[in-house]
């Protein structure tokens, strides 16, 4: 069974191992994170890191690039007011305002496909700088 698919715009696929580890990550918990990156050269959108699921959300944001795009998947953990234990996961399309043009275009004219791939995403945040992606508006966004 193959998940490749072709963004029509762009002509950017999904790597078939890039929704198997988001799958990895949503029902075997098997990371924390997961960020990826299109591979210009093959036209797909690739797993670039993955983080253990100890890590922290202060490793995930280390781990994303300064100066380059990336979409990203987090699986934010936490504790409601009733005592239950909640997972909830986020995509994020991580486009400092200080990267090329081409790779904001790039990203942002993929973004709807390759998010449609990963089913099971609770919420969506679109950052430009860390700020808009601090942990405070995860916790906001869950609750």
């Amino acid at each position: 069974m193959s998940f490749q698919r072709t963004n029509s715009i762009t002509g950017i696929e999904v790597a078939d191992d890039t929704k198997i580890t988001f799958l990895d990550l949503k029902r075997k918990k098997a990371h924390r994170y997961v960020i990826f990156r299109i591979d210009d050269k093959e036209k797909e959108v690739i797993v670039e890191k993955q983080g253990a699921p100890w890590e922290s959300y202060d490793d995930f944001t280390a781990a994303l690039p300064a100066d380059d795009c990336r979409f990203a998947v987090y699986d934010y953990d936490f504790v409601t007011e009733d005592n239950c234990q909640k997972s909830k996961i986020f995509f994020i399309a991580w486009a400092p305002s200080v990267s090329r043009i081409r790779a904001k275009m790039l990203y942002a004219t993929s973004k709807e496909r390759f998010r449609h791939e990963l089913d099971g995403v609770h919420y969506e945040i679109q950052a430009t700088e860390p700020s808009e992606m601090d942990l405070q508006v995860l916790i906001d966004r869950a609750n």
